[in-house]
């Protein structure tokens, strides 16, 4: 359920009744107010954790490095891997360079999933908080 008043929204029940990696997924949200239903809209935000302003710089840097651009491009958390050129088997060396700076090991399903710098960055730091 969820109520609007001005320009905010607030959602109430929905983490109780969602598993924490489900929420993730969502790709559509649909929206009454008053009795009246609004068709399903893609979802416009996210909720994530937010990595080490380092860990982000250190993503930064290997990605840069693995796609070859110059040191004065452009890259923050948001910066899509395809936007900067990134093909499939970039990101998968992009991954094998995340995973041998930070001696971790992403599962092959995880690493399908990253797609840009600050989701790379979440996923560093949850898989660090396991060690």
């Amino acid at each position: 359920m969820a109520s609007a008043t001005a320009s905010s929204v607030s959602f109430t029940s929905l983490s109780s009744s969602l598993r924490q990696n489900q929420v993730s997924h969502l790709k559509k949200v649909s929206v009454s107010f008053g009795g009246k239903s609004f068709k399903p809209v893609p979802l416009r935000f996210r909720v994530a954790c937010a990595a080490k302003p380092e860990t982000v710089e250190k993503v930064c840097e290997i990605v840069r490095k693995q796609l070859a651009l110059p040191a004065d491009s452009a890259i923050t958390g948001e910066s899509k891997f395809a936007s900067l050129g990134a093909d499939s088997l970039d990101t998968v060396e992009i991954v094998m360079g995340l995973e041998e700076e930070f001696e971790i090991s992403v599962e092959e399903e995880s690493a399908q999933s990253i797609t840009t710098v600050q989701e790379a960055a979440d996923m560093i730091e949850k898989l660090n908080e396991k060690k």
